[in-house]
């Protein structure tokens, strides 16, 4: 699966995709992962791609000849186009499931007072992490990368421990795990995840368990 990001600041990924497992799949190639800067994109000498707003009002405003520019040359065949915008529907479990069947995601930064709203006619859909705003989209790319490439075989590890976590629907299940010391402090490890009895340890987590089906 392959992850390109329009964005105004490509630096700010450099860290981000050099650790854990996300350095680890794409050293394997089970994904990719491309930043490109909008600027590279722009028809002024500067490489501005902002300007002010008309109608007046406070900030700039990204325009929007810049990033279809830029789709023009970076959309590939079975691709989906993301925008992020505080307007956008809530991303979700479930949406990252459906992401995940395309072979191409393209994710588009915004920044400063917002974005031509042009732009929005060259995106398949909007998408917000949360119910208030950024600075940029970089984070909510991020957050939008991580989520749906875990869903890709090997890259959390065992396709078995993805199975385990995963609904029909495409949902997740999540449940209280423990590890040693068997006792901390005051605490202690349920007597039931010791006892290496299968099925009541299968009982006490179905009991406890929490799907996450949104």
């Amino acid at each position: 699966m392959q992850f390109d990001i329009i964005t105004i600041f490509p630096h700010i990924f450099d860290s981000y995709f050099k650790e854990s497992l996300i350095k680890k799949a794409l050293d394997k190639k089970l994904l990719k992962i491309q930043v490109h800067n909008l600027r590279d994109y722009s028809s002024d000498k500067r490489k501005r791609v902002d300007d002010r707003p008309y109608g007046g009002g406070l900030g700039m405003v990204m325009m929007v000849e810049p990033v279809f520019k830029a789709l023009k040359k970076i959309k590939k065949k079975n691709s989906r186009v993301i925008l992020f915008t505080p307007r956008g529907k809530l991303f979700s479990q479930k949406k990252a499931s459906r992401l995940k069947k395309y072979k191409q995601l393209v994710l588009i930064c915004g920044r400063y007072e917002g974005i031509d709203e042009r732009v929005r006619k060259l995106a398949d859909e909007e998408l917000s992490i949360g119910e208030y705003d950024l600075m940029g989209g970089e984070i909510p790319a991020m957050v939008v990368i991580e989520t749906t490439a875990r869903l890709i075989p090997e890259v959390i590890g065992k396709k078995d421990l993805l199975k385990e976590r995963m609904t029909r629907g495409g949902g997740f299940v999540e449940y209280p795990q423990y590890t040693r010391p068997e006792a901390f402090n005051k605490w202690k490890v349920p007597r039931v995840l010791l006892s290496g009895n299968h099925r009541k340890i299968r009982e006490w987590r179905d009991k406890r368990k929490k799907v996450i089906e949104k």
